[in-house]
């Protein structure tokens, strides 16, 4: 987990900072969680992890899933 609870914003794609809720997303991504059982953890639909997966996705210039986590793995 992050120690600060926020990822520098100056590795974000300019503008955009990653929120408190999709950053609860991505630790659970980094415990290489499903959706589904993301969602079952923080009590949201799995639409919503969906949406929140999206834009962390947007807001880090990754195109896939593996490539946020390995981003994700060279911020900690």
């Amino acid at each position: 987990m992050y120690s600060s609870g926020s990822i520098p914003p100056a590795l974000l794609v300019p503008g955009n900072a990653i929120s408190p809720a999709e950053q609860r997303v991505l630790e659970a991504l980094l415990e290489g969680l499903s959706n589904k059982a993301i969602a079952a953890r923080l009590v949201l639909s799995p639409r919503t992890i969906e949406s929140h997966v999206s834009q962390l996705l947007l807001k880090t210039g990754c195109r896939s899933r593996t490539q946020l986590l390995l981003w994700a793995l060279g911020e900690r």
